[in-house]
């Protein structure tokens, strides 16, 4: 049976707010509605007009990812089908575009907020492109002060372009550098400008940073990901984060790189921590046309997971033979 409401916001009835929200959350689901409330006003333009993927959790069982809007969807809720060529079919995304939709996921106890790089009203054209830092297996802080020193070297990566970027923590164990670009940008251009970013970062000091996309051969290396192209999602600024203490994605001043800590940011303080300011929009360099070498430089470059994957069997045959000759 349903739990009875005794509350509601904005005309969404609010159920079970008391109960804690996941194991380790040290937070409340009512926390989780009151956090996205409070930030309502910074986290909407991220989300607004963007399919939207959200991490779900329903006490007592795993977390997952929900995509396809449910059947119980609320009619005043805006959605955008869209072909998924994985699973071979329509999948209806949700846009949450308004407070009494953010009310609503939130009550659905969607706790991680996923988005597109492209808007509905511009795809497919992106209109920002990702670089994200994953920083070896090592424990915090040292792996996030390594994914800190790689997002540096995109930053001066993007500076001899003539770009900028923005940094936030990704709220988990890396960051991500945001790359504003016009929206009329060609997504296959966008994507190899991504790959040409992440090889010149590595370039400039290989001893931190890596492109090598199979992690046996990042040699405890940061991992610059330039694959978030396409229908890739990115999470958003100010989302929380499944994970113990509901961290949340918070942006950093550049300056305040070496300073920070992604725990430094969660469910409990974030909000307070904002006060009046929108310190994301505020870091957000205004969209940006790309160079064009720059452009031709990463249509040169393979698309990392192809290349992992011919690089895959090219090894397993290399195996194979060897286990053959020893035979």
């Amino acid at each position: 049976m349903a739990a009875k409401s005794t509350e509601s916001r904005d005309g969404v009835p609010l159920t079970n707010l008391d109960q804690e929200l996941f194991d380790g959350a040290g937070a409340t689901k009512r926390d989780l509605v009151d956090y996205l409330d409070a930030v309502r006003e910074r986290i909407l333009p991220v989300l607004r007009d963007r399919p939207l993927s959200v991490m779900r959790v329903r006490p007592g069982q795993p977390a997952f990812m929900q995509k396809n809007t449910p059947k119980y969807t609320p009619d005043w809720i805006r959605t955008l089908d869209l072909w998924a060529e994985a699973s071979r079919r329509n999948i209806s995304y949700a846009l949450c575009d308004d407070r009494r939709t953010l009310i609503w996921f939130a009550n659905q106890r969607a706790v991680e907020y996923h988005v597109t790089l492209f808007q509905a009203a511009s795809m497919p054209h992106p209109t920002h492109l990702v670089l994200d830092l994953d920083p070896p297996e090592s424990e915090l802080p040292a792996g996030f002060r390594a994914a800190v020193d790689a997002a540096k070297l995109v930053n001066q990566a993007l500076a001899d372009l003539g770009l900028r970027g923005a940094l936030k923590t990704s709220g988990a164990k890396g960051v991500h550098v945001i790359v504003p670009v016009t929206t009329t940008t060609n997504p296959d251009d966008a994507a190899a400008a991504t790959r040409a970013i992440a090889a010149r970062a590595a370039r400039l000091d290989p001893a931190i940073a890596t492109t090598a996309y199979i992690k046996t051969d990042r040699e405890n290396k940061v991992f610059v990901d330039s694959t978030r192209a396409h229908g890739a999602t990115v999470i958003a600024a100010y989302s929380p984060r499944l994970r113990p203490g509901t961290p949340v994605s918070f942006p950093v001043a550049w300056a305040d790189a070496d300073d920070v800590h992604p725990n430094d940011f969660t469910l409990k303080n974030a909000a307070a921590l904002l006060g009046d300011r929108d310190p994301w929009a505020e870091a957000l360099p205004e969209p940006q046309e790309l160079p064009a070498d720059l452009v031709a430089e990463g249509h040169e470059i393979p698309v990392a997971r192809v290349a992992a994957m011919h690089e895959g069997k090219r090894r397993k045959r290399a195996a194979e033979r060897a286990a053959a000759e020893n035979d």
